[in-house]
């Protein structure tokens, strides 16, 4: 017994059983996947009609209502659009120090223009006014600093960043020494709840949370729904204001403005088909200049959106623009791939 007791306590043993673990949990991950494509399968459409190409920008958002990293290409899991390991879609995020509720840019515009860059496993936070800092994601997935977030109603299992982060977000978001955290999701699992907004919708399901997103890992928009939005618009906004992991684009003839109410699948590419789980419902980050972190004191584009976008079975208060996807197969996607569509 004490033989055993060595081995097990030997360095190249405790690095050997950490490496198994590893292995095993991201073995459960891809055999969740595979399951669930393998499901897919039968119910899989067999006719598909292209509507268009992917834009040359692809967009991952590191934290959550902060700053996004535009790519040529991302691979696509459950989770969400990522590039390797500690480059993700939503895995940061600001929260109260008093309740690890979750915050965003739709109460601290200002949220909006902290932009951060991943090299490796570095993360860098750059914002007006504030020296750069540095996070070693790497880290992270070690961490025991443990805790219970809110996403709106959702609880999700995160780490805490540390008390450096902290102090910088607070100094930067309120002018004072703390009150805000922020804080990392580790794993390679979605969120164990969906919300009862989610619920409504009867193609939601659990892998389809996502990380720490509001709705579902992935957010498309139609390029013909947003200019024909824009011609409505007195002053024109950006595709980012939006905020879209993806933006599709194409002739007229391919592409109808507000035809994506009418998908039910999407396929981009070779391998990555998407089904449509729900319209996206607008709120108050739409009027949030991604440029200068500013409210529109019109309230535009939300207000012109209210104005022809509310289907009151619904929501009676939120217009629909874009929509959330879940991930019915992976596969790594890149701008200017052809998008597909099944009604």
């Amino acid at each position: 017994m004490s033989r055993l007791i060595e081995i097990l306590e030997h360095p190249h043993t405790k690095i050997a059983i950490a490496s198994l673990a590893a292995v095993a949990v991201v073995g459960g991950v891809v055999y969740y996947m595979k399951k669930n494509e393998l499901l897919f399968f039968k119910q899989r459409p067999k006719n598909w009609i292209k509507v268009g190409n992917l834009a040359n920008d692809l967009w991952i958002f590191p934290i959550k209502s902060c700053g996004g990293i535009p790519l040529k290409e991302i691979d696509c899991n459950m989770l969400g659009p990522h590039k390797g390991r500690f480059l993700r879609d939503r895995v940061f995020m600001v929260v109260r120090s008093s309740n690890n509720e979750f915050t965003t840019a739709r109460t601290y515009p200002k949220m909006i223009l902290i932009k951060p860059t991943i090299e490796n496993n570095i993360m860098s936070l750059n914002a007006p006014g504030m020296d750069e800092i540095k996070i070693d994601i790497d880290k992270l997935y070690e961490s025991k600093n443990k805790l219970i977030a809110t996403v709106w109603k959702d609880k999700a299992p995160v780490v805490d960043c540390g008390d450096e982060v902290a102090k910088w977000f607070s100094q930067y978001i309120s002018d004072k020494k703390d009150g805000f955290r922020l804080v990392f999701y580790p794993s390679n699992e979605p969120k164990p709840e969906i919300t009862k907004r989610v619920k409504m919708f009867k193609a939601a399901e659990r892998k389809d949370t996502g990380s720490l997103q509001d709705e579902t890992s992935y957010m498309m928009m139609n390029m013909a729904s947003f200019d024909d939005l824009n011609t409505k618009l007195e002053q024109p906004v950006g595709s980012l204001q939006f905020r879209p992991n993806f933006v599709v684009t194409g002739t007229r003839e391919q592409l109808k403005p507000w035809d994506e109410d009418n998908w039910k699948f999407v396929k981009i590419g070779n391998d990555a088909v998407f089904q449509k789980v729900e319209p996206c419902l607008r709120c108050y980050m739409t009027i949030i200049d991604p440029e200068t972190g500013e409210r529109n004191k019109k309230e535009e584009p939300l207000k012109t959106l209210k104005s022809f976008r509310i289907f009151k079975n619904i929501n009676k208060q939120s217009p629909l623009f874009g929509i959330h996807l879940g991930l019915k197969s992976t596969g790594t996607i890149r701008s200017g791939d052809a998008v597909y569509v099944s009604y």
